[in-house]
C-alpha cells in the first residue's frame, strides 16, 4: 500500500510516487495544493500611507511539480517569489500542485483552479502568477476562473527587464521581445472585434473599397508587426556598431574576456573589484541589461577588455534571447568566459546547468570557460568543496571582500588567448616601438637592457613573433 504524501514523507524523487503499475501518481499527490512555507513578502515599518505611495501588486504564485525533488520544486517557486518582488509586488502566498505534466486547459486543472480561486479571494489578491510559459488559451481560461489578472514566468522576466532597461539599445530589445510574446497572445472583446466598413462609411471609398475589412485585432496584430520590422533595423544598425569597436579589438589583438553567470550571482561586483569600472550593483534580479566593457591588465602588463554581460536565469524566455542576440554576442565573441555561479545559492548547480543552456543557445559553448564561485563569505564550506570537485577550473572569490581575487586574475592570466608564441631576442634601441608592442600585447617574463638592445624573454601572439624573429639570433637574457 502507498503512504499518503505530506511533509514528512515526501518522496527524494518524482518517480518514487509513481504507482508501479499504472505508472499515476498517489491519489493522496494528486489531491494535493501544497503549499511553500515562507514566501511571503515581510514589509516591516511600512506606514499606510507610505504603502499606499508604495502601489504593490498583491500576487498569489503557483506552480507545477512535474520532475525533480521536492526541494527543486520548492527553489524554484522561491526564485519566482524573487523575481515578482524585484518586479514591485507582495508575495501572499505559493502554492505548488503535483502533476505528471501541465494541464493542457488550465494548467493546474479545473479542481485546483477552484481551490486557488478561493485562496486568492481569502488572500484578496489581484494577480496570480504562474512558474511557467503558457499557452494563450491556458491564461485566458485560468483567468476567467480564478477572476484576477494571470501572468506566467515569461510575462514577469519581460516585465522587469522592461523596468531595468536605460540605453537606446536595451529598451529596442526589450520592447521587440515583449512584442514578440504578446502577438499571438492579442485578444478582443465586444466592439473590437467589429470590422472596419468599406463604401461610404469608410470615407465615401465608394466601388472597390467596400468589404469586410480588418478587424480591430487584425489592424493591431499589423501595427505590432511594422513595429517589430521597425525595431529589428533599429538593433541591427546598433549591432553594426557593437561589431565595428569588437572588430578595432581584434586588429589589435586585445584579447577579450566576458563576464558570464546566473543573474545576482555577483557579475558586476566583480567587474568593479577588477578594473574598478563603477557599475550599479544591485541586490537584484537582471539589475545589468546594458553590458558594459573595460580595459584591464595582467599583472604582468598585458591589456585585455571585460565585458558584464546580462544575466541569465532558469527557463530564459526565447524571445529574450532572440532580442538580445547582438549583446550576447560579447560573450562567444570572446576569448574567455568567467562563468559566475553564487556559491550561497541552495542549488548552484542548477544555476551552472542553466547558464550552460543558453550558451549553447547562442553558440558559445566552445569558448573556454573558468568557473568563479562567488560569495564564498556566505557559502558552506562543504557547498564550495562539492563545487570545486565538480568544476576542476575553478576558483573561489568574494567580491565584497575581495578574498581570491588574486588568485583569479592569476588563472585569467594563465587562460588568455592568443600567446602562442614564446621568444627570446634582443631588440636594437632603435626599434623601441617594437618593445612597446610586446609589453602592450604579451606577456614578458624576463628583461634585461644591454649595451646592444634590450633582451626580451616574452609569450606573444602570431603575427608579432613573425616580426621578432629576426632579432632571435642576436641574444637572449640571462
Amino acid at each position: 500500500m502507498t503512504q499518503p504524501f505530506d511533509e514528512t514523507t515526501r518522496p527524494d524523487s518524482f518517480d518514487a510516487d509513481l504507482d508501479p503499475m499504472t505508472g499515476e501518481l498517489d491519489l493522496e499527490d494528486r489531491r494535493a495544493l501544497r503549499r511553500v512555507a515562507g514566501l511571503s513578502t515581510e514589509l516591516t515599518d511600512v506606514t499606510e500611507v507610505e504603502y499606499r505611495a508604495l502601489r504593490l501588486e498583491r500576487v498569489v504564485l503557483v506552480g507545477v511539480w512535474t520532475e525533480g525533488t521536492a526541494e527543486q520544486a520548492d527553489n524554484s517557486l522561491r526564485e519566482l517569489a524573487l523575481l515578482a518582488e524585484t518586479a514591485g509586488s507582495e508575495v501572499l502566498e505559493g502554492l505548488v500542485q503535483r502533476r505528471s505534466r501541465p494541464d493542457p486547459a488550465s494548467y493546474i486543472g479545473s479542481g485546483k483552479a477552484a481551490e486557488l480561486r478561493d485562496v486568492v479571494i481569502a488572500t484578496g489578491a489581484d494577480t496570480v502568477i504562474c512558474d511557467g510559459e503558457l499557452a494563450p488559451s491556458q491564461l485566458r481560461h485560468l483567468e476567467d476562473v480564478v477572476g484576477v489578472k494571470v501572468i506566467d514566468r515569461t510575462a514577469l522576466i519581460l516585465d522587469i527587464f522592461a523596468q531595468h532597461a536605460k540605453s537606446r539599445e536595451g529598451k529596442a530589445q526589450v520592447e521587440l521581445a515583449q512584442l514578440e510574446y504578446l502577438l499571438p497572445r492579442l485578444r478582443g472583446w465586444g466592439g473590437n472585434l467589429s470590422r472596419q466598413v468599406g463604401g461610404r462609411a469608410a470615407g465615401g471609398v465608394g466601388i472597390g473599397g467596400r468589404g469586410p475589412g480588418e478587424t480591430k485585432i487584425e489592424l493591431d496584430r499589423r501595427r505590432i508587426r511594422t513595429r517589430m520590422a521597425k525595431l529589428r533595423r533599429q538593433l541591427d544598425e546598433m549591432a553594426k556598431s557593437r561589431d565595428t569597436k569588437r572588430g578595432e579589438r581584434r586588429r589589435n589583438a586585445v584579447p577579450a574576456v566576458a563576464i558570464a553567470g546566473y543573474t545576482n550571482a555577483g557579475k558586476s561586483s566583480l567587474l568593479n573589484r577588477l578594473t574598478g569600472a563603477g557599475v550599479l550593483v544591485e541586490d537584484a534580479l537582471f539589475a545589468t541589461l546594458d553590458p558594459t566593457v573595460r580595459r584591464a591588465e595582467t599583472a604582468g602588463g598585458r591589456a585585455y577588455t571585460l565585458a558584464d554581460t546580462v544575466g541569465f536565469v532558469r527557463h530564459l524566455p526565447h524571445q529574450l534571447v532572440d532580442a538580445f542576440r547582438s549583446t550576447l554576442e560579447e560573450v562567444s565573441d570572446a576569448g574567455l568566459v568567467l562563468h559566475v555561479v553564487d556559491g550561497s545559492d541552495p542549488d548552484p548547480e542548477a544555476q551552472l546547468a542553466a547558464v550552460r543552456t543558453v550558451l549553447r543557445e547562442i553558440g558559445a559553448d566552445r569558448v573556454p570557460e573558468l568557473v568563479v564561485i562567488n560569495k564564498a563569505d556566505a557559502a558552506d564550506d562543504l557547498a564550495v568543496a562539492r563545487l570545486r570537485r565538480l568544476e576542476p577550473r575553478s576558483v573561489v572569490v568574494s567580491a565584497r571582500t575581495g578574498a581570491g581575487i588574486e588568485e583569479l586574475r592569476a588563472a585569467i592570466e594563465e587562460n588568455l588567448p592568443g600567446l602562442e608564441h614564446e621568444v627570446r631576442v634582443l631588440v636594437p634601441y632603435g626599434r623601441g616601438d617594437l618593445v612597446a608592442r610586446v609589453h602592450e600585447r604579451g606577456e614578458i617574463i624576463a628583461e634585461e637592457h644591454r649595451s646592444e638592445g634590450t633582451a626580451l624573454h616574452a609569450r606573444v601572439p602570431e603575427d608579432l613573433a613573425g616580426e621578432l624573429r629576426r632579432f632571435e639570433a642576436a641574444g637572449a637574457p640571462r
